[in-house]
């Protein structure tokens, strides 16, 4: 954009940008989408200099016409037709009965697969995953190099996934 454009463009913002403005807010009663709806009408002219050139009158028509059609079309858009504006926010929903089950039975499953590990295993995972020990506290804590650990953890995980599919809770 050269600096001519970029003056008429200020121009036209100075001009027309209030009015602009208020006319949308009229149309919406919501500001913060007017004031997105008058950059967006400013932006199109920004994008098509001949707007710019045109006479002030001209150019205040068409930004007013753009500006309603961008209206139109965010009333018309999915987006508006599924969500709306509150100033109360929902209660959290309470934890239902089913929810408290379904957790305690997760935890059922996961206690019972573990205890299908060998102790070594067992170890590395509940250390490194539960009690969030890393590789080199445990390994020192089990006086084993760390690359045990590693090993140890790494097949744990295989056959703890391998349980878990036997007692048909993941694929």
């Amino acid at each position: 954009m050269s600096d001519e454009q970029a003056e008429l463009l200020r121009a036209i913002h100075d001009a027309h940008g209030p009015a602009l403005l208020r006319y949308v807010v009229r149309l919406t009663h919501d500001h913060n989408f007017a004031q997105d709806v008058v950059q967006e009408s400013l932006l199109r002219a920004w994008k098509k200099p001949a707007i710019l050139e045109q006479s002030d009158e001209s150019a205040r028509a068409w930004l007013f016409t753009v500006a309603r059609n961008l209206v139109i079309d965010d009333r018309r858009s999915a987006r508006h037709a599924h969500e709306f504006s509150t100033d109360e926010l929902p209660e959290p929903a309470a934890r239902s009965q089913r929810d408290e089950t379904d957790a305690v039975l997760d935890k059922w499953l996961l206690a019972d697969a573990l205890l299908s590990l060998s102790l070594e295993h067992r170890t590395a995972v509940v250390s490194s995953y539960y009690l969030g020990h890393t590789a080199a506290e445990i390994a020192e804590r089990e006086n084993v190099p760390v690359g045990t650990v590693r090993s140890r953890t790494h097949y744990a995980l295989r056959a703890l996934r391998l349980a878990l599919q036997e007692r048909g809770v993941t694929e």
